[in-house]
């Protein structure tokens, strides 16, 4: 094949408006499939920081692993995507909850 044709194709396909309305196309739907994600994420760390939390208000304290894995691990990447309301309002009372040694089922 002659590398002249080859070239004009490839420069004819990348110079086509259809092709960059394809790759618009593909990146946009990349785009909205990650955000719906990341609003499924966040709705899931909502719903599990409201509940420990409100189990860990209604016992009246909390230990120092529960309080990091609450803190750490749910609400600090539920800020980051950009939570906030309910379950912050939790976790600024479940702060002030005075820190327990053990969990209750263990023994001391």
């Amino acid at each position: 094949m002659n590398w002249e044709l080859i070239l004009a194709i490839i420069a004819s396909v990348f110079s086509s408006t259809g092709f960059w309305a394809l790759i618009t196309t593909l990146i946009n739907n990349r785009h909205k499939r990650v955000s719906v994600e990341g609003k499924m994420l966040r709705g899931l760390a909502h719903d599990r920081i409201c509940e420990l939390g409100s189990k860990y208000l209604r016992q009246g304290d909390i230990t120092k692993d529960e309080f990091e894995n609450l803190h750490d691990y749910l609400f600090i990447p539920y800020q980051d995507l950009k939570g906030n309301g309910t379950a912050e309002k939790i976790m600024n009372d479940v702060k002030r909850l005075p820190m327990r040694e053990v969990r209750r089922d263990e023994k001391p």
